[in-house]
């Protein structure tokens, strides 16, 4: 691993010869096809990254033949089957490397099966169970295609009911593995989100932990196999990997009578009855009545079949174990995990021990894959190798890899708070395993960084004194000082890659209208790319107002507007007479091309994927690139997901803003909140009424934006209500926005649409129904449209009659802090890192054990011993840091390749 020095520029002119057009492909197709395709589902928009690269490469001459090939696969790259798009893409890489482009090698090898038909992939385990299925019992779980690699850990999807657009619902990806409620009540099937890889659980591919599980030299349950083969669990490792959710303890019996709702047990008892009974649906469960000389206790399965019935035979004596509920029908143990009583004096597994509870398995498949954990990890746990140097072991008190792995699943005396808690000595080995590795190879993805070519502009007081000339007020000390460091970026021949963070209204907009004017000045173009085409409306706006007179003309690409209207400003960009190209996702489309871009700016950043980062900053050689924020990142998080990057705060708020006054009701004191806002209209201040739905759910009982804006016209007839939300049409929201921001409209009625980038400094009073549905950061950037003028202002927090604890502890928060540090860290601590950010495409690295919101202090342990071994070993060649090198490779396997996107 030799770093080589960056090839040396003149200012304005690049020495070295121009990349293939192809050559940027590379980085999202090893991104989409690492681990034999593992995160493909997570990838979009390839198709329109291959079609602009191929675009490229025939007004550069490349090889028609292969470029056509190429294009022949473009339907399949977006096919609906997974394996068809696997097909698709091995094959592009074959074009690829035909007009000798070279590759790394583990896409070298994906191309090199391109010419094979696809078809789906099957594991030795489930050729071994191949033949009829059981008639006398369902499927254990139903299951979607799985996510996975075969050199990594399962991530199930399960089978989940869809909308009415036919889609499947998103959830965000939780990472909090440490919050008991998140242990209780969960029976049945475990969510895709307690199942997932992480850096840590990348088994080895090769080794005694590759032996597929039908080859271990023991019998195993072939319906166990089979189950295991449908979640890709084909192999020894698959199943080390795979850790316990949450631990029963089972040292000891307990009587039904001892038992409170909401406590998991076990319990030895005597079936009274046993059978089918009837539910509202029209459908079926099986209730089976399980007694003792204290008491009874249903156990209840809401599927039902002759195997049940077998397993509960009248008078047998069992052992259940599971959450005890308290319901309509009585005391209840929903899908208990059930074994006959003669077990308890045999099993030292199942009984008489702390046992584990595996995510991803019903309670009745528990029993069966706890066995195989079991032997599993007697035989090969000691076969891990270690990959941290003993020393750092020993500095940190850490107890051996094969130590942590066999404790993780069958512990000994440890106590069960902390197991469940994941805090015990082998949770905090994994945990830092995972936090370490990452940190180090986000170090060295750095280092690669500041290795490539960048441009190096002219940042000389001039010229800096000109752009923060055109701004029609003074910056603020924290917005001088980002300044100076952005400047610092640009000015240097490295590519610039930097964050910046800031509250609601701190300034960060125009301190890239700074960097933006200093790269306009060296001749180069402007990219900059907002979520919403309000937002970008609003920046296109404010960009021309002040570039415009400096002689630099400022184009708008959203998705809005005529035909003749686009292709206008797609010329003018491509010609290079547009210098600012402001837009949403239509920014990344193939037929938007620039003649020099320099700088790309992106603002928050957090709702584009790291592919369409990628796809901005591949429209030019190697741009600059400067993404915002204005959603507070607490400072693990931050860490962990930007540890690559250079982090700026502007942590001061320009004068003239005034702190919001934040009240929580409820809704019997809804007349209040109207009161409030009769008094702020009478004074010709304009509000703002948030909802979180658009028309009438029937599944959410909410009243939605719509009905709100009905309600609101009957109560206050002399002023004029507005509708705002994001299925109208871009010249409605236009019109509405025009008429807000001109006080034609008084009330608006919204959804989070505006929760980004509106800016009326009239709007003083900001209502949010439905408060307790909203992230705590989602409501602080609600908060943040009002305050915005010299007026008090008022943000008013309208939650449900049944609220919960957690959600009045949650808002409470609102009301005590405007300060939108205190808030994320809050979020983060309550939500979990995949719910904060709220989107699965963050670039979030999923993490098993370790919890950002808990772990802050070992991630700085963690961080600091990375940073070290990588300054005394810049390239893990050392003998002592080879099994760092192998672990690293083996863990992240090219997960680096997109991490300098940001």
């Amino acid at each position: 691993m030799s770093v080589s020095r960056p090839t040396m520029r003149t200012r304005n002119t690049v020495l070295t010869p121009s990349p293939h057009p192809l050559s940027a492909l590379v980085g999202p197709l090893r991104y989409a096809c690492q681990r034999n395709f593992a995160q493909l589902s997570t990838v979009k928009d390839l198709r329109a990254l291959i079609e602009r690269a191929l675009s490229q490469a025939r007004t550069q001459g490349a090889d028609e033949r292969q470029l056509e090939m190429m294009a022949g696969e473009l339907h399949d790259v977006d096919h609906p089957s997974p394996e068809v798009r696997k097909a698709a893409l091995r094959r592009v890489l074959a074009s690829i490397v035909a007009v000798g482009i070279e590759l790394p090698g583990e896409l070298v090898a994906l191309a090199g099966g391109a010419g094979h038909p696809a078809r789906p992939e099957r594991s030795d385990a489930s050729r071994e169970v191949e033949g009829p299925r059981h008639a006398d019992r369902p499927e254990p779980l139903g299951y979607a295609r799985d996510r996975r690699s075969d050199a990594g850990r399962v991530v199930e999807e399960p089978r989940r009911r869809r909308n009415r657009s036919g889609t499947p619902p998103t959830s965000p990806v939780r990472s909090d593995r440490s919050a008991p409620q998140a242990i209780a009540g969960n029976d049945g099937a475990d969510s895709e989100d307690d199942v997932k890889p992480s850096v840590l659980s990348i088994a080895p591919a090769s080794g005694p932990l590759s032996t597929p599980i039908g080859k271990l030299g023991w019998r195993t349950n072939p319906r166990l196999l089979a189950t295991l083969a449908r979640k890709g669990m084909n192999r020894a490792g698959d199943v080390l990997f795979l850790l316990p959710r949450c631990y029963e303890d089972r040292r000891r019996m307990r009587k039904i009578a001892q038992l409170r709702p909401g406590e998991r047990g076990v319990i030895v008892g005597t079936v009274k009855s046993a059978g089918d009974i009837p539910v509202r649906t029209g459908r079926r469960q099986f209730r089976a009545v399980i007694g003792d000389e204290t008491g009874s206790v249903a156990a209840t399965f809401f599927q039902t079949g002759p195997w049940l019935k077998a397993r509960f035979p009248i008078g047998k004596r069992v052992v259940i174990s599971g959450e005890l509920r308290a319901s309509h029908a009585g005391r209840e143990i929903p899908h208990p995990e059930v074994e006959p009583a003669e077990d308890l004096a045999t099993s030292s597994v199942h009984f008489n021990r702390i046992v584990p509870i595996y995510p991803g398995f019903e309670r009745h498949e528990q029993r069966a894959f706890r066995a195989l954990a079991y032997r599993i990890s007697e035989r090969f746990a000691s076969s891990i190798e270690e990959p941290l140097p003993a020393e750092l072991r020993t500095k940190l008190g850490l107890v051996s890899l094969s130590e942590a792995l066999h404790g993780i699943h069958f512990p000994g005396d440890e106590d069960l708070p902390s197991l469940n808690a994941h805090a015990s000595r082998a949770h905090r080995r994994l945990a830092f395993d995972e936090l370490f590795f990452l940190q180090l190879g986000l170090l060295l993805r750095r280092q690669g960084i500041k290795t490539e070519q960048g441009i190096p502009f002219n940042v000389g007081p001039e010229r800096v004194a000109r752009a923060q000339a055109a701004l029609p007020f003074q910056l603020t000390r924290a917005q001088s000082r980002v300044v100076k460091e952005i400047c610092g970026d640009m000015g240097s021949a490295e590519p610039m890659n930097r964050l910046i963070q800031g509250d609601v209204g701190s300034g960060k907009t125009a301190v890239a209208v700074i960097a933006t004017a200093i790269a306009l000045q060296d001749g180069f173009q402007v990219a900059f790319m907002a979520p919403t085409e309000i937002l970008a409306e609003q920046h296109a706006q404010t960009l021309g107002r002040i570039l415009e007179p400096m002689g630099f003309k400022v184009g708008l690409v959203t998705a809005a507007g005529s035909s003749r209207q686009k292709r206008e400003v797609r010329q003018a960009l491509g010609s290079g007479e547009v210098k600012v190209a402001v837009g949403t996702h239509a920014l990344i489309q193939e037929s938007v091309q620039f003649q020099r871009l320099g700088l790309a700016v992106i603002d928050e950043q957090h709702r584009f994927g790291v592919i369409q980062r990628h796809a901005l900053m591949s429209k030019g050689l190697r741009p600059d690139v400067l993404v915002m924020t204005a959603t507070p990142i607490p400072r693990t998080l931050a860490m962990t997901l930007y540890g690559d990057l250079e982090v700026s705060v502007i942590d001061e708020l320009p004068p003239g803003r005034t702190p919001v006054l934040t009240r929580v009701f409820i809704e019997k004191q809804r007349p209040r909140v109207y009161e409030a806002m009769t008094h702020e209209l009478q004074r010709g201040r304009q509000c703002y009424v948030v909802h979180p739905l658009v028309e009438e759910s029937e599944k959410v009982d909410l009243a939605d934006a719509t009905q709100g804006a009905d309600r609101l016209k009957e109560l206050f007839p002399i002023y004029r209500v507005g509708l705002l939300h994001g299925r109208l049409r871009p010249e409605e929201k236009d019109a509405v926005m025009a008429d807000f921001r001109a006080q034609r409209i008084q009330i608006l009625v919204c959804t989070t649409v505006v929760e980004v980038g509106l800016d009326v400094p009239n709007a003083s009073v900001m209502v949010i129904e439905a408060a307790e549905r909203f992230g705590l950061s989602q409501l602080h950037q609600l908060r943040g449209r009002v305050g915005r003028g010299a007026a008090a202002s008022h943000c008013f927090l309208v939650a449900g009659y049944a609220r919960s604890k957690e959600a009045a502890d949650r808002l409470s928060v609102m009301e005590m802090s405007n300060d939108g540090f205190v808030i994320a860290e809050k979020d983060l601590e309550l939500r979990g890192p995949g719910e904060f950010l709220g989107t699965r495409q963050s670039g979030l690295p999923e993490l098993a054990v370790a919890n950002l919101a808990r772990d802050g202090a070992l991630l700085s342990v963690a961080r600091e011993e990375a940073r070290r071994i990588i300054e005394c070993d810049p390239v893990l060649s050392r003998p002592e840091h080879r099994g760092l090198a192998k672990a690293l490779q083996e863990r992240w396997e090219g997960r680096l390749a997109l991490a300098s996107v940001g």
